[in-house]
């Protein structure tokens, strides 16, 4: 019979003590081993819950995507991200430098929400939208690597290769799951 089996079917009284201080050997008092608490270390995800990208620029069309992925979102707990992507106001300086406005990002910020909450009222998905004003070449540089552009994401500390995943042979993802 395993020890652990045996100690828990003992009465109270005829239990060895278990506990971490006493002999440095890791015997108990009657010559078996204790037994010490295993610590675990928690799992993690294997993939992050999905991001899903919108730009939403006030058309019917873009209204109907932020609509879809609302419903995405709540069915596949993903977050969206509904963006307005401003445009370069002006070509002074070098090309590819021009801040928008303050003015401009909230006027954009505030069109972008009141879209969003158009869209929840038909939906009814809250808690999954968060909202951004992007520049042009931020969002160039994401809708690029959406279409199988590579796209590498430098931080601090270290480097990320995005591209898009290979789609496999269903009779192929079943072999390796069954």
């Amino acid at each position: 019979m395993d020890d652990a089996r045996r100690l828990r079917d003992e009465p109270e009284e005829d239990r060895p003590e278990v506990t971490g201080a006493g002999d440095p050997t890791g015997d108990d008092a009657r010559g078996g081993r204790r037994v010490e608490p295993m610590r675990l270390t928690p799992l993690l995800p294997r993939r992050q819950n999905p991001w899903l990208l919108v730009e939403v620029d006030g058309s019917p069309a873009t209204a109907g995507a932020l609509v879809w992925a609302l419903r995405e979102a709540a069915r596949r707990e993903a977050t969206v991200v509904a963006v307005c992507v401003l445009d370069d106001e002006g070509e002074e300086g070098l090309a590819g430098l021009g801040r928008p406005g303050r003015r401009g990002i909230a006027a954009a910020l505030e069109r972008l929400d009141a879209q969003v909450l158009r869209a929840i009222a038909e939906t009814g998905v809250t808690g999954r939208v968060r909202t951004s004003v992007l520049e042009r070449t931020v969002f160039e540089a994401l809708s690029s690597a959406a279409r199988g552009a590579d796209l590498v994401v430098v931080t601090g500390s270290g480097k990320t290769l995005l591209r898009p995943a290979v789609p496999r042979h269903p009779a192929r993802r079943l072999a390796r799951g069954a």
